[in-house]
């Protein structure tokens, strides 16, 4: 069989298509033309599926982890610790919030190092902004336990993590703050955008008006009455808001995200099985409370040298299977050392060493099980091809 296609994302329901269509023949575009909105609506359901009492839409994942750093009203040059093993735009928009990132190590399971979480930590520290990198759930019952014993407050980036439970519970609800994405390569696809979602109703107040509620749109987040008069033109205006199109197009996906998670924890974990018994091949498995959504499979190359690990690389494209190892991908902006625009690159050897090895396959939900197959054995053949280099 061909190769499956990895890239394109899953389907748009047809009842995106009528609504865009509505508003196509009105022009009613923009989020505040009243009270219910698709953008509106969005926000009411979202939060009523995700578990908050409280949701703001906006222009994407990364415009939501700023408000909530702007949102928290951290003091200039706040020490905000993330993990070294995230995406560009999460120390990226530390720094946009006037903030200062505080890379912590990150171990080979993609999760936070906690000895070096507790050191930096000590070091001091602001807020916690955890990035579920790839879906990888840390330890969030010692980061909050110590984030209550130090009254730090923490920022949940759940941007890979729509879906995922802990203890039973959605993450993105157990900090003060959870930010998800509904970019193309996420569990809901609207092209850009993010939600923001959090029980406090002075925070989130904060974070509608910093989003470009200017004047008096904020009477129109009917969930929060009563927590905006104070901060009407006190606070700057960012205009991060997302536009009624965008939320025409997520709104009908809400109800089959169950399905969509459901199918891609199969698709991982038929594939994780295949590969169990590869002795080059470790597949990191949850933590105990976890429940994962992925639709995209990690594993870390055992044991293989540079040339190994090309040669690994080269096989599976020879299948047409792209293999991307974070740390040798030409400017991935996954690996840290990238980050030219911090102000210094910090040595994390743990996390560097990770990277090297640390491979990432697409899964996007829609594969069928013979597709899911071929991604397997096109894997499992690299893998040999990759150890006989090494017998040679």
């Amino acid at each position: 069989m061909q190769a499956p296609n990895l890239y394109d994302s899953d389907t748009i329901p047809a009842e995106a298509l009528a609504e865009i269509e509505r508003m196509f023949s009105n022009g009613d575009l923009f989020r505040y033309t009243s009270q219910s909105s698709p953008v509106a609506l969005l926000e009411q359901e979202f939060a009523a599926m995700i578990g908050s009492k409280y949701a703001l839409a906006v222009s994407s994942c990364s415009a939501a982890l700023f408000l909530s750093l702007k949102a928290l009203d951290l003091p200039r040059d706040a020490r905000v610790l993330i993990p070294a093993f995230t995406f560009a735009a999460v120390p990226s928009a530390v720094l946009h919030a006037d903030c200062l990132p505080v890379l912590v190590e990150v171990g080979t399971d993609y999760r936070i190092d906690m000895a070096d979480f507790e050191a930096k930590l000590t070091q001091g520290a602001d807020a916690i902004l955890i990035s579920h990198m790839r879906g990888h759930t840390s330890d969030m019952d010692a980061i909050l336990k110590r984030a209550r014993a130090l009254n730090i407050p923490v920022v949940e980036d759940a941007a890979h993590s729509l879906g995922t439970t802990w203890h039973e519970q959605n993450i993105g609800t157990l900090g003060q703050i959870g930010c998800f994405s509904f970019q193309s390569y996420k569990m809901i696809n609207a092209g850009e955008g993010g939600i923001m979602v959090s029980d406090d109703p002075d925070l989130m107040a904060r974070a509608v008006i910093m989003s470009g509620a200017y004047e008096h749109n904020w009477k129109k987040h009917t969930m929060l009455q009563g927590a905006f008069q104070k901060w009407q033109n006190r606070l700057p205006l960012y205009n991060t808001r997302l536009s009624n199109l965008s939320a025409a197009v997520i709104r009908p996906q809400l109800p089959v995200l169950a399905h969509r998670v459901q199918k891609g924890r199969a698709g991982h974990d038929h594939i994780a099985e295949q590969l169990d018994d590869i002795r080059c091949i470790s597949v990191p498995t949850p933590l105990p409370p976890e429940v994962r959504a992925p639709d995209s499979i990690q594993f870390n190359l055992i044991d293989l040298s540079d040339q190994q690990v090309q040669a690994f690389v080269e096989s599976a494209a020879s299948d047409g299977i792209q293999v991307q190892v974070f740390g040798t991908t030409k400017d991935n902006a996954r690996a840290f050392w990238n980050w030219q625009f911090l102000a210094e690159t910090p040595d994390l050897p743990r996390t560097r060493a990770m990277l090297m090895r640390a491979c990432d396959v697409r899964l996007p939900t829609r594969l069928s099980r013979a597709e899911l197959g071929y991604i397997a054995e096109s894997l499992r053949r690299a893998a040999a091809v990759a150890m006989r280099k090494q017998a040679a």
